[in-house]
């Protein structure tokens, strides 16, 4: 009971500071406030950006090594730029070799892109995404069909004019109709609707999006385009296994196996690069690491006028209440008792400052930012109420330490 009477006694007090000069209390929370709302502002922002950004890079798998000719990063400085581009593109074949082959892989694709123009009658859309993909694709990356069905492994082997679409190619082609078993034209040659892709709506960044997506068979692209010609190289994709954090065994396997395809010597360096999707995230994950620390140090330093601005009210709170507090004494109320009465106030007062500095950041959320959605997630909440609360226990210290340490007959005679 007596901590209840000593938590309601402080926010008592607490309540009294403020009403006593609403004036100079809210200037003295201003700096709090502030601070809280810097602090977490940035890191709300950067939580949003960072995730916006990863959810626009799904079209690079999770768990997945892909087989290109550059590297996500830079490579050696001293690898010149143009030997990238002399290195022989993958193929059909190496994607066979190594699905027959690979012990450390879940699943295998290989899978050939352009963008190209759709039409359907009158209606067109012009720069889709069109893939042309295997069987396996869906195994290594994510493939949501709303309405319809995959490709058959029948179709795949047929190379059979059947396509899955996505929702905004599916409304230009076939706007206010059902576009199952409808058709349209590529280049002159009809494909028949068997899938619908579930809508995924706009990206951060101009990255390929489903719903632009269009998915035929890879045999029914290459009848199109040609694989290997004009510019349209294949991209071998695999994903890994759970129990291979690192995707290392996976790496180091993929990597005997292409150099034995292609005919490497042991003294000859590859001629392939190794990429995994979580390189870029990981990348990106760093860079925000950076902006993380500079909001620390922005938020810091209003946080530490917060702070000074609580000592102040507390200071001048253990001078008006001195009477009470040789009071309290002189009726039996030990040190503890007076101390964290001071330290209570000083950290409601701070979580004050604090809640109303994560509304101002809460209110930011309901701002429109285009593709950019804004979401104050509950471990930020938590990192504000815990950021007020040290700032008032570390404000209210000295003034509480003080408090407690008079002598009740010097606080009667001095009040």
């Amino acid at each position: 009971m007596n901590i209840l009477r000593l938590i309601w006694e402080s926010f008592r007090f607490a309540m009294q500071a403020l009403k006593s000069n609403l004036t100079r209390t809210i200037l003295s929370l201003l700096g709090v406030t502030v601070g809280i709302f810097a602090i977490i502002a940035v890191f709300t922002l950067v939580d949003s950006l960072e995730r916006n950004i990863k959810d626009s890079l799904t079209f690079l798998g999770s768990n997945v090594i892909r087989v290109d000719r550059f590297p996500f990063s830079s490579g050696p400085s001293q690898y010149p730029w143009w030997r990238y581009f002399r290195r022989p593109p993958a193929n059909y074949s190496e994607y066979v070799f190594l699905n027959e082959r690979l012990k450390s892989a879940s699943s295998v694709t290989v899978f050939a892109s352009t963008r190209t123009t759709v039409k359907a009658g009158s209606n067109a859309y012009e720069q889709a995404n069109l893939d042309g993909v295997v069987q396996n694709h869906k195994e290594v990356y994510d493939v949501p069909i709303q309405e319809g069905r995959f490709f058959t492994q029948m179709e795949i082997n047929a190379s059979r004019n059947v396509s899955i679409i996505g929702v905004k190619i599916a409304n230009a082609l076939f706007p206010n109709q059902n576009p199952l078993g409808k058709e349209f034209k590529i280049k002159g040659l009809k494909f028949i609707v068997i899938g619908i892709l579930q809508e995924e709506g706009e990206g951060l960044f101009d990255t390929p999006s489903k719903d632009e997506a269009l998915l035929v068979p890879y045999g029914a692209f290459n009848k199109l385009f040609y694989v290997g010609k004009n510019g349209i190289e294949p991209t071998i994709a695999v994903k890994g296994r759970d129990d291979d954090p690192g995707l290392i065994a996976l790496e180091n396997e993929m990597a005997g196996l292409l150099r034995a395809k292609r005919g490497l010597r042991p003294t000859e360096e590859n001629n392939f690069a190794l990429n995994k999707s979580e390189f870029i995230q990981d990348a990106i994950g760093s860079i925000f690491a950076v902006i993380s620390i500079a909001g620390w140090v922005i938020g810091g330093f209003s946080i530490l006028i917060g702070g000074f601005g609580i000592a102040n009210i507390m200071f001048v709170s253990v001078k008006e209440r001195t009477g009470i507090i040789g009071i309290q004494k002189s009726l039996g109320a030990k040190n503890y008792f007076i101390l964290l009465q001071f330290l209570f106030e000083a950290t409601f007062l701070s979580l004050i400052g604090g809640m109303a500095g994560l509304l101002i950041v809460f209110g930011t959320t309901f701002v429109s930012l285009g593709n950019l959605e804004i979401i104050l997630s509950f471990k930020n909440i938590l990192l504000g109420v815990g950021l007020s609360s040290a700032i008032g226990i570390a404000s209210g210290i000295i003034p509480a330490s003080l408090a407690a340490k008079m002598d009740p007959v010097d606080a009667i005679r001095m009040a």
